[in-house]
């Protein structure tokens, strides 16, 4: 692969590797955040620093592969390779094998809480269960694998500036983030959990769901509900809470409940220590669940700031700032009447189209001038996430590399 970016101290060079050891490459030096030229340098450095030789690495099928590297480096390096006895392919490939082993993959960072993702507007079709199950995937891809995503600093604004011409976002492949996931079906309606192709909770005197452990009606384990989404991508990181229609009593339900601010905390309490992540797909509601859902993403006391909290699915139209008025009303009022901290995660700008014109593009201005909580995506009203939900198929799954894929993988990113 060559580098980007070469200078006058840097000299091309060219041989071979297998595939296998130069996709391994590419993934680790992503993961560690250098160039590969810098990780075969520092790999061909330490394999002619060896005392001795190395186990002989299968090299067939090589395919032509180039690099740059410092002045007189490659020059140094063939004649140890002579020295030793071994052919130029045969040294990259063991000389690439040992910056592999000196560099292993970081390991996923684990907090002491899970943070929790309240993915929420008490508008209905925003797109809040599309976002909920796109930010889900994204955090559960595999680490020690290659995704593209749409990196930009400032992607927002120059989305909303008619005189940019170019592409404001510039695609990267970068390696999955690697988080244990749980994407929990918070709305009665169960978007969620169809969309997935998953079995809904059936309503029913004898079995238990969401609402029963939040309003204490239960006799099982929470974890008994949880089905796994069974994909190579997610390996094994990604589950779901499935939904079930007797979250339409919910709120009669938790009138009566002690404290039942922390109803939905307290059912999901015992599972917590399994994941990284959380995220809850809220009914379009401004009722008590909704105030559950508000209170078990406040931020705990010894949790950092904006690690959890409110994500606002928001159109670019009128409606949805009618919308989101409200439901900042009652998390503000929450927030005072509880005396607790809770950190707006962002806004996320869903299903834009600027073809629809000023409308469109007025509504997204104003939603970036808020900048308090600031617009962290603009999700692209595409056909994607229509079809994902026909075949019932995770977004990441069906369209992996389309834009709103893409997106909400620079979403996760936005928010992590």
């Amino acid at each position: 692969m060559s580098s980007p970016a070469t200078s006058s101290d840097r000299e091309k060079v060219v041989s071979k590797l297998p595939g296998w050891l130069r996709q391994n490459l590419k993934v680790r030096a992503a993961q560690h955040g250098v160039d590969i030229q810098t990780a075969v340098e520092q790999g061909i450095a330490a394999w002619m620093a060896l005392a001795s030789t190395r186990d002989t690495v299968d090299t067939a099928g090589a395919d032509p592969f180039a690099t740059f590297l410092p002045d007189g480096q490659w020059d140094s390096f063939r004649e140890t390779a002579s020295d030793r006895s071994v052919s130029l392919i045969q040294g990259l490939a063991q000389s690439v094998q040992l910056w592999l082993e000196k560099n292993p993959a970081p390991a996923v960072k684990r907090a002491k809480h899970p943070r929790r993702r309240i993915v929420c507007n008490q508008k209905g079709g925003v797109g809040k269960t599309a976002v909920a199950a796109g930010l889900g995937e994204a955090l559960a891809e595999e680490p020690d694998a290659l995704h593209p995503v749409r990196i930009s600093k400032h992607f927002a604004a120059r989305l909303a500036d008619e005189s940019q011409t170019e592409d404001p976002l510039e695609l990267e492949d970068l390696p999955g983030l690697g988080r244990r996931t749980l994407l929990v079906d918070f709305d009665p309606q169960r978007h969620l959990t169809k969309q997935l192709g998953q079995e809904e909770i059936p309503m029913a005197a004898d079995v238990e769901s969401l609402s029963k452990f939040m309003t204490g009606e239960t006799t099982g384990h929470i974890r008994d509900l949880i089905v796994p989404i069974s994909d190579d991508r997610y390996g094994g990181r990604l589950d779901l809470l499935p939904g079930c229609q007797d979250g339409f009593l919910l709120d009669v339900a938790l009138s009566k409940v002690r404290f039942r601010e922390a109803a939905l905390e307290r059912a999901l309490a015992p599972i917590e220590p399994l994941y990284d992540e959380i995220i809850v797909d809220c009914p379009p509601s401004l009722g008590l669940s909704m105030d559950t859902a508000i209170y078990y993403g406040r931020r705990r006391e010894d949790e950092d700031p904006g690690s959890s909290g409110p994500l606002i699915v928001v159109q670019a139209e009128d409606s949805s700032a009618d919308a989101y008025d409200l439901l900042v009303t009652q998390i503000e009022d929450l927030r005072d009447d509880m005396r607790v901290n809770i950190d707006y995660l962002g806004i996320v700008v869903n299903l834009y189209d600027p073809r629809r014109g000023y409308i469109a593009t007025s509504s997204l201005e104003a939603w970036i001038d808020i900048k308090d909580p600031k617009v962290v995506a603009v999700i692209g009203d595409l056909t994607d996430q229509r079809k994902a939900v026909r075949v019932k198929q995770p977004l990441l799954s069906y369209a992996p590399r389309g834009e709103q894929a893409v997106t909400m993988r620079a979403l996760a990113r936005e928010v992590s």
